[in-house]
């Protein structure tokens, strides 16, 4: 399944922003953030800035 994933999402980057997870798994920004700040999708946070690794999306949707 995480092949299948990987491609349907190729045309992003390695390192996504809400906006591009919120267009990737159709959901609200406000829901990505809750995932976000829950830990089901691993990110870094910098500052007010989230970090998100597509493997991470990846991931979350294999799980």
């Amino acid at each position: 399944m995480a092949d299948n994933v990987y491609e349907m999402f190729t045309e992003y980057d390695d390192v996504v922003s809400v906006d591009d997870v919120s267009k990737m798994l159709h959901l609200s920004k406000v829901t990505v953030y809750d995932l976000l700040k829950s830990g089901r999708i691993h990110t870094l946070k910098v500052g007010k800035r989230y970090i998100i690794p597509k493997k991470s999306i990846i991931d979350f949707l294999a799980a």
